[in-house]
């Protein structure tokens, strides 16, 4: 190879290093939920150790991890949060861009409420009134049948309802909460239908286009990522309901209260126990070509998975998260800070 070959590619390669080497602060998308936790950890770690706090947006899981895995370099975030697991057509978009080790961070559980102001009567949902409520098309008969949606009111749905007009604000397509909702929520009111739950083994397509698509007559109103913001919505509407993490609702408890849904309120107990039926795990997600060239990315999830931080009566569960238990989360801790390619 001649001399001045050898030096171009010496100084082309110094000057991609230099370029991925000259931020210093670690970048964080991704969720709306997880976003108050990684802040109390971001914040803590800006506090204790020589680094810079981490610079955090919320752009929902979806939005998150589409820009997560666009590539490694400077330009490209560090660790993306979602409230759902990542999804095997990321994975392929993350490893075709070149972003082909992960770390996977489960860091707690969370639930999600249905909630409305405290000025007026707390909601008696169940998961079959939530998928009536919400459904794009519903059964019509007992053979396979549906419908548009035809209901404007609670009442309408059952009579022991309040007569109120159906008016949801959610998160987006994009939301990581939205994705769980439908799952856990939509689905499981959808599959009291036998003839339906059949579906998911014979037409799997069909069973998912019932039970996943949301009606677009304005009874389910996209409120966007911020949480906070459909609270404000919730206190000026109080014939409204608003969906978004149990943190929220934790931290804003003077001002709303969540539905019961199947006999459950939202509480910290309740999700711990597994008897609030719409709750879900919450993870972040690590870029580990970023360790050791962006600084501080190893320290930040040590913080994270620190017991001060994750643990039972850590500073994460005073802002509403959910601990696993004690011997999940030290396996998974462990895995965690060792940065391992688990995706």
């Amino acid at each position: 190879m001649k001399k001045s070959v050898v030096i171009f590619l010496v100084i082309g390669l110094a000057m991609s290093v230099t370029a991925f080497a000259q931020r210093d602060q670690i970048r964080i998308v991704g969720s709306s939920t997880v976003y108050p936790f990684a802040t109390k950890v971001a914040e803590q770690f800006g506090r204790s150790t020589q680094f810079k706090t981490p610079v955090i947006e919320s752009t929902g899981s979806g939005g998150g991890l589409k820009l997560f895995c666009a590539g490694v370099g400077v330009e490209h975030p560090d660790i993306t949060n979602a409230s759902r697991a990542i999804k095997s057509s990321e994975v392929e978009m993350c490893h075709k861009n070149g972003v082909k080790e992960i770390t996977e961070v489960k860091i707690g559980y969370d639930g999600i409420v249905v909630a409305n102001s405290i000025e007026t009567e707390r909601m008696d949902l169940t998961r079959r009134r939530l998928f009536l409520a919400l459904a794009k098309m519903i059964p019509a008969g007992p053979d396979g049948e549906l419908k548009p949606n035809p209901y404007e009111t609670w009442k309408d749905i059952d009579p022991s309802l309040p007569a109120k007009k159906i008016e949801v604000l959610g998160p987006p397509p994009t939301s990581g909460t939205r994705d769980a909702f439908v799952e856990l929520a939509m689905e499981g009111g959808c599959k009291t239908y036998d003839w339906i739950k059949k579906l998911k083994d014979t037409d799997k397509n069909k069973y998912k286009e019932i039970c996943h698509t949301i009606r677009e007559d304005g009874a389910y109103v996209e409120a966007g990522e911020n949480d906070n913001l459909i609270v404000q919505k919730l206190q000026a509407n109080e014939d409204a309901l608003g969906i978004f993490g149990f943190s929220f609702l934790d931290q804003n408890s003077d001002k709303v209260q969540g539905s019961r849904i199947d006999g459950e309120v939202p509480t910290f107990e309740a999700i711990a126990k597994g008897s609030y039926p719409v709750s879900r795990p919450l993870f972040f997600y690590v870029k580990d070509a970023h360790a050791g060239v962006i600084p501080g990315i190893a320290e930040y999830v040590k913080e994270f998975t620190s017991d001060r931080a994750w643990g039972d009566g850590g500073y994460l569960s005073d802002a509403g998260l959910i601990p696993m238990p004690d011997a999940e989360r030290k396996a998974l801790g462990d895995e965690a800070r060792a940065l391992k390619n688990n995706v």
